[in-house]
């Protein structure tokens, strides 16, 4: 189960981070634009079909690797309904009716077809829940949850950072109750939304688009009543308010807030949170940060809770809750202060940068990083004692892709020897972590030191290096506080551990892989050939 689960990640991943550039052109073709405006943070049309991608993806992953049933087959049935109505509306402007009767549908098919609805309440666990009241606040829930998110939307990477966290929470919590059906939506849906935060962090290339947006809490809201609903499972219903996390409260605050000054709670403004902390003083860049800090800490909050009473998750709730909506109408009244900021950059240091970039040792590592990734990628293609014949087959196809993508123009090229270098080495690190070598106390520690050396490297460049060759984003430090968090769950100790390391390395690998198409773009064939040598490499075991 563990390997399907792990391609379809890969799957979904691929699918989504292939089809955003050529939805990006056909978006400027149509018409699928956002377009700057009064409430709205950018200053350029940018393409809202990247909800598209990762559904495609995701679902397309999700039919390929999962076994399917009524329930499955309804919930993507219900997720497609949402999203064409998004996508309509991202193209005509729907009216607030058109777009409710949308949502409304997309939920009917989850209650009625897939029967999937609340069947227990919190503190009221043991009771089961009559139809005529668990298919409303069904109903509800999962309408609300959609417009919640959508909200949200309002930053670079905002929305689809805030889901993946959500979904990691779900992903684990259905990982301990050993439910597979949640597990087999979760993790392509986690792959799809990771490719498209790719284009998505700030500056955003693309946008989710409210298609997407509200397929994306459509989803959750489904995997969050699944998840926890009692009767399947050991978790209280309670703990859905805090995998949901901020989006809901974010909600709740804005509506307070307007409803406190005299105005309609469903006009939109910019009193959101991300409106807030820009206002006080926060960059693009740190207020996304600042969100997802607050998401890891409701997640987390869900973790620590899992366990305990109805009682006590809801109380724990109101208070935060009640916290953040006096917080929201204390702003709109101008009692916050406003921070001051040092060029809205919270760490620098100018004299280290300079020593570094007046020095040999400023091209040092980049230079390492070009001889050492290239030689250790070539070197371990020998190590694998077997090959998944999944992995094989798959290897051979994206060999295929790479191999006439080469001959293309250099700006197809980019794409293509990026997703060769991406799914090859995913491939390969993962069956050399099953190889027999993998377990040799000597061939360990080499690993290990390499690995250090490189992302020493690597914190280099991004830190000092003033030639700007590879922007970090906040979903680099996601996924580093990711890696690092999930090697430390009680329940998952050993297994996560591995995947945690796994993770760790193989995000030092796509740093240096970005730095290195940056650094050397008169070059990038070179490192297509090396693409190319991991997949046959991989692919040619199925044969042996």
């Amino acid at each position: 189960m563990s390997g399907e689960l792990f391609l379809s990640c890969i799957t979904s991943l691929l699918i989504s981070m292939g089809l955003i550039p050529p939805l990006r052109l056909l978006a400027e073709r149509f018409r699928f634009v956002d377009l700057p405006g009064e409430r709205k943070v950018h200053h350029h049309p940018i393409p809202s079909v990247g909800g598209l991608a990762f559904a495609i993806g995701s679902f397309a992953s999700i039919l390929w690797w999962g076994s399917q049933s009524q329930m499955k087959v309804s919930i993507l049935l219900g997720g497609l309904i949402i999203l064409g109505f998004g996508v309509w509306d991202d193209r005509v402007d729907l009216s607030p009716r058109v777009k409710f009767l949308g949502q409304l549908l997309a939920a009917l098919v989850i209650v009625f077809v897939g029967g999937i609805r609340f069947e227990s309440l919190p503190v009221l666990a043991h009771d089961a829940l009559p139809f005529w009241i668990g298919a409303p606040l069904t109903l509800f829930f999962l309408i609300a949850v959609s417009n919640a998110v959508n909200l949200t939307d309002g930053l670079d990477g905002l929305a689809g950072g805030l889901s993946f966290l959500t979904l990691c929470g779900i992903g684990y919590l259905a990982y301990l109750s050993s439910d597979v059906t949640v597990l087999s939506l979760t993790v392509p849906l986690l792959g799809g939304v990771l490719g498209f935060l790719r284009y998505n962090t700030y500056p955003a290339r693309i946008f989710m688009g409210d298609g997407g947006s509200q397929l994306l809490g459509f989803m959750m809201g489904v995997l969050a009543i699944l998840v926890t609903d009692s009767t399947r499972g050991p978790f209280s219903p309670a703990l859905a308010l805090f995998l949901l996390g901020l989006p809901f409260l974010d909600t709740l605050g804005v509506a307070g807030q307007r409803l406190a000054e005299g105005r309609s709670p469903f006009v939109g403004d910019r009193t959101h949170v991300h409106h807030k902390l820009m206002r006080v003083g926060l960059s693009h860049y740190e207020a996304v940060m600042a969100i997802y800090a607050m998401q890891v800490a409701m997640v987390g909050v869900a973790y620590l809770l899992r366990w305990q009473s109805d009682t006590l998750i809801i109380s724990l709730y109101l208070v935060i809750a009640g916290s953040v909506l006096m917080g929201f109408i204390a702003a709109g009244r101008g009692l916050l202060p406003t921070p001051a900021t040092q060029d809205g950059r919270f760490l620098s240091n100018v004299t280290l940068a300079r020593f570094l970039n007046n020095s040999w040792l400023a091209e040092m590592p980049i230079r390492f990083l070009s001889v050492a990734v290239p030689l250790f990628l070539i070197g371990l293609v020998f190590f694998p004692s077997d090959v998944p014949t999944d992995v094989g087959y798959l290897s051979i196809i994206v060999f295929g892709v790479v191999l006439l993508g080469l001959s293309f123009s250099s700006r197809v090229v980019l794409y293509v020897v990026r997703g060769g270098l991406y799914l090859g080495t995913t491939f390969l690190l993962y069956v050399c972590e099953n190889s027999v070598v993998s377990a040799m106390p000597a061939v360990v520690m080499v690993d290990n030191i390499f690995f250090v050396v490189v992302a020493v490297m690597v914190l280099l460049i991004l830190r000092f290096d003033e030639q700007n060759r590879f922007q970090i984003t906040p979903l680099d430090y996601l996924m580093v506080v990711l890696a690092m968090g999930f090697a430390f769950l009680p329940e998952m100790r050993n297994e996560i551990s591995r995947l945690g390391v796994f993770a760790a390395k193989l995000m030092v690998l796509f740093f240096s892989f970005e730095l290195l198409l940056h650094a050397f773009s008169n070059r990038v064939r070179q490192l297509g050939l090396v693409s190319l040598w991991i997949l046959f490499g991989l692919g040619i075991r199925v044969f042996l």
